[in-house]
């Protein structure tokens, strides 16, 4: 049995007012030819098939397309619902769906016996069990409890999300021992496991979701496909717990990552390999950093070195002194290239940077966590009677953040 684990696609974003159509539709020609080439059964979509909940048409046709095309190839689908995808959108094609060997499960508010699913291989016998879970809203599992603390409720939306995969990794195993199958369980999740490495574009959608989710808290499944976090990685540098990340890049910093999609390859029971395979860049993307003179030299090369594509810039331009004709300078310089300024940075004097620039930051890339420790390391807190005080403001900025995170998610 040949798994591919994906996820995080974004159909119908939009980056800095551009469209990334043609990239979605390069990389879902890419992957039809992956699934041809490598034999795969079934491929795993693990959350944010789709950016927003109102997906724009042409988002759509991609999606049925994809659909469609993978159905030639007799390989099944396993759609998982993401935080960005409105339920109500993916359940409209459901049964549709089901009968082009399609399975889309959006929410937990399903019965569990179909959230427990025999996928099939190519000979159409079952080929793997998945307990097949999507982004989990706390209100699917868990009832709001008057008086609790924002610690509280945290810690029983962790344990309610434990105690799911737990139900469905049980009848995963009754399942496989009734039917008297030698094939493997396999889960999924769209969440933030604790101790991942996150980007600018997963950011702004972590807040109000569980800080982190433990990897005890997952079932001793023989893979476990995530999605969410845009980076490729493994979980507590586990081999078989991974993010597979998004296929393109969503933000400027995720450029310093190979995208990839990942494909597992089981006989009987046994994993005999997992291999990411690199997905191209479809779109040329760069950053550049520099002053004016550096950015001079190196932005016609850059784009000399694509000519059949206008390249997507982030430029990050080191002035001693505030330039307030900056962007103006910018876009003489560019004028006559096959280039598109997207984002614009200013990195300021030493003493400017140390505050601001130093790892590039800027306002809206912080959490809110950084910017008040930010705030906190601007005060003395030297005696033990500042620290006792120290601690307090900090107990009760956290609990007031997870009273607000929860009330948004509520």
């Amino acid at each position: 049995m040949k798994l591919l684990h994906t996820s995080d696609w974004h159909l119908g974003q939009s980056f800095f007012t551009k469209t990334r159509k043609d990239e979605h539709q390069a990389f879902i020609n890419w992957l039809l030819q992956q699934v041809r080439s490598e034999q795969v059964d079934a491929v795993i979509i693990a959350g944010d098939i789709f950016d927003t909940g109102t997906p724009p048409s042409y988002a759509r046709e991609l999606y049925n397309y994809f659909v469609v095309e993978l159905q030639k190839l007799n390989c099944s689908l396993l759609v998982l619902g993401g935080n960005h995808d409105a339920v109500a959108v993916l359940n409209e094609s459901r049964q549709l769906l089901a009968c082009l060997n399609t399975y889309v499960v959006a929410s937990t508010d399903l019965p569990l016996s179909e959230q427990v699913l025999l996928l099939p291989d190519k000979s159409g016998a079952v080929g793997a069990i998945v307990c097949a879970v999507p982004f989990i809203r706390a209100k699917d599992v868990l009832q709001s409890t008057a008086g609790a603390s924002g610690l509280e409720k945290r810690q029983a939306l962790g344990d309610a999300i434990t105690a799911h995969y737990q139900q469905l990794f049980q009848l995963a195993v009754k399942t496989r021992q009734q039917q008297q199958l030698e094939v493997p369980i396999i889960a999924t999740g769209h969440l933030t496991a604790l101790g991942v490495s996150q980007s600018e574009s997963v950011r702004d959608i972590y807040i109000g979701t569980l800080d982190g989710f433990a990897a005890e808290g997952f079932p001793p499944a023989d893979y476990i496909a995530l999605g969410h976090i845009h980076r490729p990685q493994k979980v507590a540098k586990t081999e078989h717990i991974r993010y597979s990340g998004s296929p393109i890049p969503l933000s400027f910093d995720e450029l310093n990552t190979e995208k990839q999609v990942v494909l597992v390859e089981f006989t009987g029971r046994e994993c005999q390999q997992i291999r990411p395979i690199a997905v191209p860049l479809f779109q040329p993307m760069q950053v550049l950093r520099g002053d004016l003179a550096t950015l001079t030299t190196a932005i016609p090369q850059v784009a000399a070195a694509h000519p059949e594509h206008s390249v997507w810039l982030c430029l990050e331009v080191a002035t001693e002194d505030y330039l307030p004709d900056l962007q103006q300078r910018v876009q003489n310089l560019v004028a006559d290239l096959n280039v598109d300024v997207l984002q614009l940075r200013r990195l300021r004097n030493p003493k400017r940077q140390a505050l601001t620039a130093e790892q590039q930051e800027t306002l809206a890339e912080l959490t809110p966590q950084q910017v008040f420790a930010k705030r906190l390391q601007m005060e003395d807190f030297d005696d033990e009677a500042a620290q006792a005080r120290l601690s307090r403001i900090q107990q009760h900025f956290d609990q007031l953040l997870l009273e607000l995170e929860l009330e948004r998610k509520a």
